[in-house]
This record gives C-alpha cells, sequence and structure tokens, in this order.
C-alpha cells in the first residue's frame, strides 16, 4: 500500500509524515534530510506495527511541496489532460486516448488539493462562485466546478500544453501538417495576415496558436489576451493578459472585452486572443479593421462553420448589422485553420480556407485553399 492509505489507532500515515516534515522544516532542518529522516523512521515503526504499508519518500515529496497524488502525472509528459469526477473516478487522457487511474482519495484530500492549486492563482472557488479557470505554475489549465453545480463532489480538469510541440515543423514531425499547408501558413505569418484557427475541444488549437506564432519575426511586438493563461511563445516581446473574475464584494472584474481594449494601447503589431465566444468578438473585429493583424481560435465544427459563428457572435454583442459585419470579416480574416482530433487520438489540420462572399447579398462562405487529402 502506498499513497493515501488511511490507518486508525493512532497508525503511522503519509499525513502524520508530512505534518512532521512540515515541522522540520520550520524548525530549520533541511527540506530533503527531513524527508528521508521521517519516511525511514515511519517504515521502522510500520515494522512495528506489523502492517504491510511501506512509504516513499516521492509520494511525501509530493504531497509537501506538489500537487500529492496528482503530482507523478502532471510531471508525465505523455499526459495531456486529467481529471477528477470524485474521489475515485480519477482518469488521465494520453495521444487523446484516455483511461481511468488508481485512486484512493478522500472528498477532504481532493478539496485541499484545488486549493492549494488557486493558492497562487489569486482566485477562489465557493458556494457564491462555483467555477472557477486558473493557471498552475507548469502553465497547465485548471478548471473546477463544485456542488450544488455539480450533483454532489468536486470535479476538476487539468489541462496541459504540449512542450514538445513549438514550431510548424514540429506540427511536420508529428503528422498534425502536410508539408505544403505548414508552407502556407508560415507565408501567412510572415505577410502579416489574419488567422482564425478553429476546431472542436482538444483539437489542437492553441498548439497551433503557439506554432504560428514561433513563425513571427523578433521585431515583432505581441499582446495576447486570454480568460486563463494558456498560449505560451518564447517571443522576446510579448506581453500575456488574462481576465479576472469580480471580488467578493462584485468589484474588479477584468473581462475579455476590456483587455481586448486595453491591448490596442499596448502598440501590438500582432493581437493574438485566447479564443473568442462572446462580446470581445466585435472589439476584436474592429481591432482588426484598424490594421492590426490578429490571431485567435474559436470552437466550430468546421471553417465554414467558423465564420458564420464569428458574424453571429458579432450581432449578439450588439449594434451592428450583419453586412458590416460580413464585409469586415472579408476585409479582415485572411485565413481560417480547421483542426481535427481523428478518432485514434491524431490532431491535424484538416483544412486552410478564406472567407468569400457566397451570394450577392455577401453572405459568407469559406473558399478551401488547402484540404486534407
Amino acid at each position: 500500500m502506498r499513497h493515501g492509505e488511511r490507518h486508525d489507532g493512532g497508525m503511522t500515515s503519509t499525513d502524520s509524515i508530512v505534518r512532521r516534515v512540515r515541522r522540520a522544516v520550520m524548525s530549520g532542518d533541511d527540506l530533503g534530510r527531513a524527508i528521508a529522516s521521517e519516511v525511514q523512521r515511519a517504515n521502522e515503526l510500520a515494522l512495528g506495527e506489523a502492517t504491510l504499508t511501506e512509504f516513499h519518500e516521492s509520494d511525501v515529496a509530493h504531497r509537501v511541496t506538489g500537487f500529492g497524488f496528482l503530482q507523478p502525472h502532471l510531471d508525465d509528459p505523455t499526459v495531456e489532460e486529467i481529471w477528477i469526477n470524485d474521489s475515485r473516478a480519477v482518469f488521465v487522457a494520453r495521444s487523446g486516448l484516455h483511461e481511468r487511474i488508481p485512486a484512493d482519495l478522500s472528498a477532504e484530500d481532493v478539496r485541499t488539493l484545488v486549493e492549494r492549486m488557486l493558492r497562487r492563482s489569486g482566485r477562489r472557488v465557493d458556494v457564491s462562485q462555483p467555477f472557477v479557470d486558473a493557471s498552475l505554475p507548469d502553465g497547465s489549465r485548471l478548471h473546477v466546478v463544485i456542488p450544488p453545480i455539480t450533483r454532489e463532489h468536486w470535479s476538476l480538469n487539468i489541462r496541459k500544453f504540449s512542450t514538445s510541440v513549438r514550431t510548424l515543423d514540429d506540427l511536420v514531425t508529428h503528422g498534425a501538417i502536410a508539408p505544403e499547408a505548414k508552407r502556407v501558413l508560415r507565408t501567412a505569418m510572415v505577410e502579416g495576415r489574419t488567422v482564425l484557427v478553429s476546431g472542436a475541444t482538444q483539437a489542437g488549437k492553441t498548439t497551433m496558436v503557439c506554432a504560428l506564432l514561433s513563425e513571427l519575426d523578433v521585431t515583432e511586438r505581441i499582446v495576447t489576451v486570454e480568460e486563463t493563461f494558456e498560449i505560451a511563445t518564447g517571443h522576446p516581446d510579448t506581453v500575456a493578459m488574462q481576465c479576472r473574475g469580480a471580488s467578493l464584494d462584485g468589484l474588479g472584474e477584468i473581462t475579455l472585452r476590456r483587455l481586448v481594449k486595453e491591448a490596442l494601447r499596448m502598440r501590438p503589431t500582432r493581437l493574438v486572443v485566447g479564443e473568442v465566444r462572446g462580446d470581445e468578438s466585435l472589439d476584436l473585429l474592429v481591432a482588426l479593421n484598424s490594421g492590426i493583424p490578429g490571431l485567435c481560435t474559436i470552437h466550430a465544427n468546421s471553417s465554414a462553420d467558423a465564420v458564420r459563428k464569428l458574424v453571429t457572435l458579432c450581432q449578439l454583442a450588439g449594434g451592428v448589422s450583419e453586412a458590416f459585419v460580413t464585409a469586415t470579416i472579408r476585409a479582415t480574416i485572411d485565413l481560417v485553420v480547421h483542426c481535427r482530433m481523428d478518432g485514434d487520438g491524431q490532431r491535424r489540420v484538416v483544412d486552410i480556407a478564406r472567407p468569400v462572399a457566397s451570394n450577392r447579398r455577401g453572405a459568407l462562405a469559406t473558399e478551401s485553399l488547402w484540404a486534407q487529402q
């Protein structure tokens, strides 16, 4: 038996080891030495208690400095996503396919884990705010929902982002994009085109955005705006901003729409919006119409659906006609890159298109420039 084992009658447990290690460190002891000493002591006591329990330094280290039971999976580069439905229903996804993993957690363990994850973010989750999105120190995205929105248990998702795929060349190597499609996209970025990346959840949209940004010259200035930090770029001139929820008294909320407006005051040569899904779509369109090239993602089933959805979102923002929106999209959105995850978990670009007028009234459609054969 390993991490998460519970003992009654005062016997040694992982929790008691963690408490002793923390007391030792607060008294000035070295962390590594304290862990080794307390684990050795606990294993010697376990032999005297005639139990089959064996304690491990790695388990204690994960509890003290990391995120406990989940830390090995967070450290595993093959794991793409982790989610917990309840304390005994834990899943991980690798290469687009998921599996249930053994777990022996309590409801309190899950709550403590969430609180530790949120500590650095400054965000909170409670009955008055039962949803929360936050970034973990490694850049992974955390999403939590709690009762009474969920039926009974706390639910959390952790989406990790690939560190092995950073460029269009990496995508070619991984079979996610064809060489001829790569050339089309590289040319578009170098020439200052605006690109809309579409696809379903987990289709690889954020990875594509990061790969496209890697093609930019060092003289560019990139400003990214997101609900929660996800986009990672090694570009030397980048400013990243994320939204903020309201405080307990209902003040201080920073919306994505506000961030788009603020970004325009920061002299961007590229404006990147992590995901377009609401009123900010209209502000983005106005910004693009002022001559700033952009890059953004949108959930859609095809490139044609993506432009139609963008029209709808802009109209829902209010105060504009369909004719204005469709004309502006044709003038500002140069390419729509549609991504898809196949049944075997392989993510790939399946279509690169451009918006065009489908009839004399100006309704939008797309014209394919490249499609997967």
